[in-house]
């Protein structure tokens, strides 16, 4: 994910490096106006909104990082990565809001278009960054202040000066589309391998809600490694980050060396703990629309009362919702993220679709064609997974009490439900992303301790 980089540079800046020094750097940023001729805007709320976006731009990259990196490919010309990052008026607080790529949405009408549907990320390719702010300012109701936009080159430029960002993965971590390769542990990350870590949308089942999580921990890690490694003391090391990033960089006419002058001087104290994580909430997954396919629509209400604290300048954390007595079990992938083939292992007709129709009412995302397993697996009920998705067979096998977990490698993200004779009901689970608020993660407590 490139923006994560962006905001570097506003960390990067706390340490109030002189003027002149900044000054010398302006001149790298390429400038937009996201802003030009739009009205009816959100009213402004109370401390700093910036827009950061992500663009899957690769024209620097050489022929051999392409091959290494596993970046070849003609670019879409959209945005990979898609984030509103609110600086509080007091400067001591950072909120990150990621908002999912395919999120379903109506872009605003224009004169050369009228409104229509598409998924987030398309609103870059058809209007370019003003039709990008227009569209979340219109999803969200916040008023975007600033807008940044990075490449796949600065990010793996920013990485590898700062020397590596450290991350923590509990689990092996493989991806086959981006070649990330990570066993479970401590790592080092530079520049390459830290792009392949944040695109990777296929080492589980939670596609890019997981992908996005690892891009939070990431920027947090990001955060860490920039206000500890001695950068910010260390005026030559700071502008060689600095420009590294200004580089690749496109902002609003606005941005400036003064605006973030005074932004890094009041963030003199910013630090991991200081910083919170979120993605907006998810009503409904795979939400299918004609010509655009599947899509990711959000929880209205939920999203509503994120984008009011963002407006109103409060945290995002929320304090936890009383447990009751028939709580959901809370599993590691929310179910409305995994799909789901249902087969009757057993000589009970009407098994299949009991099971299939059981699992699709408490979120399951079941393909709704319940067939007969071409092998008998007993009295028990087996979930047949790729160890690629291991979390989400986890989580399946949990809402399925007594059930056995079988690896079989190159399944892909369906996972299969061969249901046995012990089979009774369906146990009802949660995700960590769908509470009565959304997950919201500090700073520090993503970083490796």
């Amino acid at each position: 994910m490139r923006a994560v980089t962006t905001l570097s540079v506003v960390v990067l800046a706390s340490a109030g490096i002189g003027h002149a020094v900044m000054t010398s750097l302006d001149a790298d940023i390429a400038r937009v106006d996201p802003f030009k001729d739009m009205k009816n805007r959100p009213r402004a709320g109370h401390g700093m909104n910036v827009l950061l976006v992500g663009t899957d731009g690769r024209d620097k990259i050489t022929p051999a990082e392409r091959h290494r990196f596993h970046l070849g490919g003609a670019p879409c010309h959209c945005t990979d990565t898609i984030m509103i990052v609110h600086i509080s008026a007091d400067r001591e607080r950072a909120s990150v809001v990621s908002l999912p790529r395919d999120s379903y949405t109506r872009v605003p009408a224009t004169s050369a278009r009228p409104a229509h549907a598409v998924k987030l990320n398309a609103a870059y390719a058809e209007g370019g960054p003003n039709l990008t702010v227009r569209t979340v300012e219109d999803m969200t109701h916040v008023k975007i202040d600033h807008y940044l936009e990075v490449d796949f080159t600065s990010f793996m430029k920013t990485v590898d000066v700062l020397g590596g960002v450290r991350i923590c993965t509990p689990q092996p971590l493989k991806d086959s589309y981006t070649g990330l390769d990570l066993p479970a542990g401590t790592h080092t990350l530079m520049g390459g391998q830290a792009l392949q870590y944040v695109r990777s949308r296929h080492v589980d089942g939670a596609s890019d809600l997981g992908r996005m999580k690892r891009q939070q921990r990431f920027l947090a890690a990001l955060i860490e490694r920039a206000s500890s490694s001695g950068v910010l003391l260390n005026p030559m090391k700071f502008r060689d980050v600095t420009r590294a990033v200004l580089g690749s960089v496109r902002a609003d006419k606005g941005f400036g060396t003064d605006e973030l002058i005074d932004l890094g001087r009041a963030m003199r104290n910013f630090s991991p703990s200081s910083s919170e994580f979120t993605t907006v909430p998810i009503g409904q997954m795979g939400y299918v629309v004609p010509g655009l396919g599947s899509t990711l629509k959000w929880d209205t209400e939920k999203a509503d009362r994120l984008f009011a604290a963002l407006r109103d300048d409060k945290p995002l954390a929320a304090a936890p919702a009383p447990r009751t007595a028939q709580a959901a079990a809370q599993v590691e992938v929310a179910p409305q993220q995994i799909v789901v083939q249902v087969e009757n292992g057993t000589a009970t007709a009407g098994l299949g679709r009991r099971v299939d129709a059981a699992l699709a009412a408490t979120g399951f995302r079941t393909t709704g064609r319940p067939a007969n397993a071409t092998e008998r697996t007993g009295g028990r009920t087996v979930v047949v997974y790729d160890p690629r998705w291991d979390r989400s067979a986890r989580s399946l096998a949990t809402a399925l009490p007594g059930s056995e977990l079988r690896p079989q490698a190159g399944r892909g993200p369906v996972l299969k439900v061969i249901a046995g004779t012990d089979f009774r009901q369906v146990r009802r689970v949660r995700g960590q992303d769908t509470g009565p608020a959304p997950t919201v993660v500090r700073g520090d407590e993503s970083v490796c301790s």
